[in-house]
């Protein structure tokens, strides 16, 4: 296997990431708030040596709940549970810097970090769903510009916090009876626009010195972000030359700033339907859409994009004239990708609806397993990709495809791991445990 090796993530989503999968006959929407069915799924993924499981929240209930699986477990919980049940895979969680305070968030993360041995990783948000505002005491959603403010601060108080104790500073001498050097912890006193924390954290360095930083955002704010701070870039482009466009502007940006851009990779999305034949699997994707509810699809568009649209305009076109592209919602990456994808195929309102129903603007894949194996190989060899986050769009049929029929030709070509060679998730995305920030000595 060559020195830069294919990453994959599988991301889990309640039910999987078409919008209908829980009405498909392959899952079983009972078992959605059981844990033994997540901690079946993350054996599975650590049976085919992902690099990680993937876990998504979001502080507020989804305004479409009513015809699809949009709840959120809290993932702490879920991945801890995950852990007990696996060794190596590693453990990622989003969690929201708008919504949480950097001392609690900092707990979390390495208590996780701690009793998974080295498996944690943070997905950083800033939380785009307006509506979480009211469920934290807010009057109102904070504009994006001051999310991301205050998302730079939030990261470098977390980061000190999990250096406020210094590696050598558990000492646990038995015989001399000093369990902790407290001349290597260190309060961080921080006072700063958005926080004031005094710290130390109340526990040691963890296993991988900070959890892996990940980062899901493509907008100009998110870019910039991510190039400064993440180590892993969860992304969302429907064409090769968009991905490599963000690929070679991501990594620039993280060389501009004396970043070594092989330690940040880039991982975008795809949900592949597979079939022994590229007309199965075409006809396995149309099956699925076939089960999308208009009025789920409605209330997207209307989310993202502003369209207030109504059954009977279904198979009439977008109106791209209505589509207002200043203001909040113009910052956001996830809408100018779908209004990339109005502009280059101008499809019907349902055709459009059944484009993000597959996995939300992510790049949805239909064809064989070779097919499936040709497109991840040639976004990664082409520059578009250092891995993938895998989102099958039903959940466990959908990725046991993946594992059991698309795995192996990635083996068989070079590209993938065939066993693991490290144990944490720092490990897994050859990524060097990090020394611990000098600011505080």
């Amino acid at each position: 296997m060559s020195a830069r090796t294919l990453h994959l993530n599988l991301f889990v989503y309640p039910g999987g990431h078409h919008e209908a999968a829980w009405r498909y006959h392959g899952t079983d929407p009972d078992r959605l708030l059981d844990i033994g069915f997540y901690q079946d799924l993350a054996r599975r993924a650590e049976e085919a040596a992902f690099d990680a499981v993937f876990f998504a929240d979001g502080p507020s209930l989804a305004d479409n709940v009513r015809y699809a699986s949009r709840f959120r477990l809290e993932p702490f919980t879920w991945l801890s549970a995950v852990a007990a049940a696996t060794e190596r895979i590693g453990l990622i969680a989003t969690a929201s810097t708008t919504y949480t305070e950097p001392y609690n968030l900092a707990r979390l993360f390495a208590s996780l970090d701690h009793l998974s041995r080295g498996r944690a990783g943070w997905n950083i948000v800033t939380t785009g769903a307006p509506q979480a505002a009211g469920n934290f005491g807010l009057d109102e959603h904070p504009v994006h510009a001051e999310r991301y403010d205050r998302a730079r601060e939030f990261v470098e108080v977390v980061t000190r916090l999990w250096d406020s104790w210094e590696d050598e500073a558990l000492v646990a001498d038995q015989k001399s009876g000093v369990f902790a050097d407290t001349d290597r912890i260190h309060e961080i006193g921080h006072s700063g626009r958005h926080l004031r924390v005094r710290g130390p954290l109340n526990l040691p360095r963890s296993p991988q010195g900070r959890p892996v930083y990940v980062q899901a955002g493509s907008s100009e704010d998110g870019r910039s972000f991510a190039a400064a701070h993440a180590e892993a870039v969860f992304t969302a482009h429907q064409t090769l030359r968009g991905g490599q466009d963000f690929y070679a502007d991501l990594k620039a940006r993280a060389a501009a700033l004396g970043r070594d851009p092989g330690r940040l990779l880039v991982l975008p999305g795809i949900s592949p339907f597979i079939g022994s034949t590229e007309a199965e699997a075409r006809a396995l994707h149309a099956e699925f859409d076939e089960l999308t509810q208009p009025e789920y699809s409605l209330q997207l568009l209307r989310r993202l994009l502003g369209l207030d649209l109504t059954a009977d305009q279904l198979d009439g076109p977008v109106p791209r004239r209505l589509i207002e592209t200043e203001g909040e919602r113009g910052n956001g990456s996830r809408f100018q990708l779908v209004l990339d994808i109005i502009d280059r195929e101008q499809p019907t309102v349902r055709g459009l609806m059944h484009r993000l129903a597959g996995a939300r603007g992510h790049r949805v894949v239909a064809g064989t397993p070779e097919q499936v194996a040709d497109q991840i190989q040639e976004w990664y060899e082409r520059g578009a990709a250092d891995g993938f986050n895998v989102m099958p769009p039903w959940l466990p049929g959908g990725f046991d495809l993946f594992a059991d029929e698309v795995v192996p030709i990635l083996r068989a070509r070079g590209l993938f791991r065939t066993a693991y060679e490290a144990t944490t998730l720092r490990g897994h995305y050859g990524l060097p445990r990090p020394a611990a920030s000098p600011v505080l000595r």
